[in-house]
């Protein structure tokens, strides 16, 4: 018999509770089931989404085969997070599973027939399995270990430990960020956060690609956000990781940009330590030199070498844009020397923004291209961040 919505839903999220991470999957099943549903399968993107990989079951390895996010009928829902229907008998829904505005993967629903209301049925049911595979995530090695595809080396393992969503956002702003080789990270990291009607950015780039690195760059994240949270400054936040850094690992230099956009005014404020100067996008174009400012000396160097740091403004226009990245992502070169560079680097972004894809495609893309560029193998860390100011939008635009 087949249930309302509503009542199939109610016992799902009953049971989400106290079900196993492991037993997740066959939640959604029985749900679907009782919705009319031959069978529901749930896919997570794998850590560089190149896949999508299925949830296993009880007594399973694996999940079975994983399925391609380039050239596939559930990679399509994925990349543009939008529902897909595969014609033919039984039929096959693919809908995308989102955290927020963020992508974690898709549930395949297989039905002999779709009507209005299990249509309906079906997207409640991807998003109250979303919510649950992300509030399972945080004490269950089963979601990162379906998403991984061979193991992380021990620094990688501590950056994304600190590493925040690399999507989230609200109705006004957007912001979301990318880094490679996500197995062998070592010096890059990256955080954004929302706070009381403003966007924290920083992005950081320790030098050296080992453990030690690592360690500086989560010693960054970790003063960046204690002295956020105390309500400290940009300055502050500088002050404190130049001084974490000098106690716990001296002649570690570490370079970043640190900044804060004001939801309400578009107010943008940064610091930058070194770091390559972020990038403004206006219209599909890059105002030149327009977050560009007097280069200042990396994190870390110790006493003698304290000097102010300046905190740079910029008015931003609804719609504008902010990218910020490591020099792992323009100075990437090719087999034969050629630099992937700054002006690839805009033109890749700013046409795959004007063709209207979503920023954390756009980005996933250009990772993938730039992996490409260097065939597939990077020799420095390559971290991107993507902010956009959107305060007349009625919703968030991924």
């Amino acid at each position: 018999m087949v249930e309302e919505p509503g009542a199939a839903l109610a016992v799902f999220l009953e049971r989400s509770h106290t079900v196993a991470p492991l037993q997740v999957p066959g939640l959604v099943e029985e749900t679907a089931h009782r919705l009319g549903m031959v069978s529901a399968t749930v896919y997570l993107a794998d850590v560089q989404e190149e896949e999508l990989v299925p949830l296993p079951r009880p007594g399973e390895d694996d999940g079975g085969e994983s399925l391609a996010i380039e050239g596939t009928v559930g990679g399509w829902a994925y990349r543009t997070m939008s529902l897909r229907l595969s014609h033919g008998r039984p039929l096959s829904l693919w809908l995308p599973l989102v955290d927020g505005i963020a992508r974690i993967g898709v549930l395949q629903i297989v039905a002999d027939r779709i009507t209005p209301a299990m249509l309906d049925g079906a997207e409640q049911l991807a998003a109250v399995t979303a919510l649950t595979v992300v509030s399972k995530s945080g004490f269950s090695d089963l979601f990162s270990r379906t998403a991984r595809r061979r193991p992380m080396t021990t620094a990688a393992e501590m950056v994304w430990a600190f590493l925040p969503p690399l999507t989230l956002g609200t109705d006004r702003v957007t912001s979301t960020a990318a880094l490679e080789p996500a197995y062998e990270i070592g010096g890059d990291a990256f955080d954004h956060g929302l706070d009381d009607g403003r966007l924290h950015l920083a992005v950081v780039d320790a030098m050296g690609h080992d453990l030690a690195a690592g360690l500086a760059s989560a010693v960054a994240l970790a003063g960046c956000r204690s002295t956020r949270r105390a309500g400290g400054s940009l300055t502050d936040i500088t002050e404190r990781i130049d001084e974490d850094l000098h106690r716990w690992r001296p002649g570690g230099l570490l370079t970043g940009v640190f900044a804060n956009l004001d939801l309400d005014s578009g107010r943008l404020s940064w610091v930058n330590a070194g770091h390559p100067p972020p990038l403004l996008i206006r219209a599909h174009h890059v105002v030149p030199g327009a977050l560009e400012a007097q280069g200042e000396l990396p994190l870390g160097l110790g006493p003698g070498y304290e000097r102010p740091r300046t905190v740079h403004e910029s008015q931003l226009e609804p719609g504008d844009r902010v990218l910020i990245h490591t020099d792992g992502v323009t100075e990437a070169r090719s087999a034969d020397g050629l630099l992937f560079g700054e002006e690839r680097l805009v033109d890749f972004v700013t046409r795959a923004l004007a063709a209207g894809e979503p920023a954390p495609e756009a980005l996933r893309r250009l990772i993938r291209t730039i992996l490409g560029h260097h065939h597939g193998r990077l020799q420095d860390d390559a971290t991107i961040v993507l902010a956009e100011w959107h305060p007349e939008s009625g919703d968030a635009h991924p």
